[in-house]
């Protein structure tokens, strides 16, 4: 199985997103794909797993129950500004995060603190909270993508807080699906709750 550990905004943040993305060079359809991750798939990594073994699956469940059991409150965030990774054909798109951001960030460190006590491995790169749009690659202008960056700098969504941290497996292919597997509260008292996949 392939899992990451997330962090998804709640449906109204991402319907304000959504509005104003479907404005931009990069949410608009074409001919050609410019690669953009649809709005049901649109979440914050805080940590990449990567290909596990099924029956170590329960290791990364202890380890997320006790990176959450330690939070008395729930960091609260929003959607805002944004930027691009990589250039020409390796170019990425996301938007960014205002708020309690460090918050976030120690909360992606003590996740990845509990990983390493169990033994799971992870990928192990920085942390940079950020939510990605999409990967056009060199299929945007440079003038459509300065547009486009633009518009995320302006944007500032609706706050909200981060009361979950999901368990997340993905499935590779043309049509990539995601199932978040359980969830682990933030800020209250509470045990997993598993999701029907």
């Amino acid at each position: 199985m392939r899992l990451f550990v997330a962090v998804y905004p709640p449906p109204p943040a991402i319907a304000d997103l959504a509005e104003r993305f479907q404005f931009t060079h990069l949410g608009t359809p074409r001919e050609q794909s410019l690669r953009a991750v649809p709005p049901e798939r649109w979440h914050v990594t805080l940590v990449f797993i990567g290909e596990l073994a099924d029956r170590r699956e329960p290791k990364v469940r202890t380890a997320l129950a006790a990176a959450t059991s330690g939070l008395t409150s729930a960091p609260r965030l929003r959607l805002g500004g944004g930027g691009r990774f990589g250039k020409g054909r390796f170019t990425t798109v996301w938007a960014g995060l205002d708020g309690d951001v460090a918050a976030l960030t120690g909360l992606a460190a003590a996740v990845q603190r509990e990983l390493r006590r169990q033994r799971i491995p992870f990928d192990g790169k920085a942390f940079k909270p950020h939510l990605t749009l999409g990967r056009p690659g060199d299929r945007l202008t440079p003038d459509e993508l300065a547009a486009d960056l633009a518009a995320l700098n302006a944007y500032r969504g609706p706050d909200w807080p981060v009361d979950h941290v999901d368990l997340v497996e993905s499935h590779l292919g043309p049509n990539i699906t995601y199932d978040r597997l359980a969830s682990w509260p933030i800020g209250t008292v509470g045990t997993a709750v598993d999701h029907p996949v």
